[in-house]
């Protein structure tokens, strides 16, 4: 409920920067005396950096439903409003509208290219404390296995599946780490590990491979 919640407000918020954006635009091209108006680039940006980050901090499918919502709805005003500065022979209206589209295909393909680090440090930086104690709370594996616990699995209808732990490493023995590879204390070698500060980090398997099941990428170190 909560992160529907959460969903329906961020599409809100991307339906009311879009809004902000036209009546700026509007208000611009009756008082601007042809001056290119700036503030709809930085809505742009800022709203998309906000939309973004607040789905990617609530789901795992962030990229997919910014795509889906975000960003159809205000290329499509900016388009609307480019068309109608160009009936009305606005040029620096064209132009502010231009530097709109440019500003927010920029950060969208920043934003979705680091989708995969900014997540975790952003879950991370959120809640922190409730992950480490319920790591914490989990009794240490008798194998020499690292504590950890599931943080992250995606998938479609068991197909592609893709898992995160949370790891909680006493000695960081992790901090040089250079992945893919095999660790100590993780029984599957992995491809990506991020630190998310001292003794704690977040650890990707390979695809359809989970803790202690490495059919693909054979046991780890």
């Amino acid at each position: 409920m909560v992160g529907a919640a959460v969903i329906i407000a961020i599409v809100v918020i991307a339906i009311v920067v879009s809004a902000l954006i036209a009546l700026r635009s509007r208000h611009q091209s009756l008082n601007s005396n042809g001056r290119c108006d700036w503030l709809s680039p930085s809505c742009a940006v800022v709203g998309a950096s906000v939309v973004f980050l607040s789905l990617t901090a609530y789901s795992a499918y962030a990229d997919f439903m910014y795509l889906l919502f975000f960003v159809p709805i205000v290329f499509l005003t900016c388009i609307v409003l480019l068309v109608a500065a160009a009936i009305r022979k606005r040029p620096r209206q064209c132009l502010s509208m231009l530097i709109t589209v440019v500003a927010l295909a920029g950060v969208s393909w920043a934003l979705l290219k680091n989708q995969g680090a900014l997540r975790p440090s952003i879950r991370w930086l959120l809640w922190s404390n409730q992950f480490k104690a319920e790591v914490l709370a989990r009794p240490a594996p008798d194998n020499g296995e690292l504590r950890h616990m599931e943080w992250e699995a995606t998938g479609f209808a068991g197909v592609a599946n893709n898992t995160v732990y949370l790891v909680y490493d006493p000695t960081d023995s992790l901090s040089e780490a250079r992945s893919p590879g095999k660790f100590n204390g993780i029984p599957c070698k992995v491809p990506y590990v991020l630190r998310l500060e001292s003794h704690w980090y977040s650890i990707q398997f390979y695809t359809d491979e989970v803790w202690g099941q490495c059919p693909w990428s054979g046991a780890g170190g």
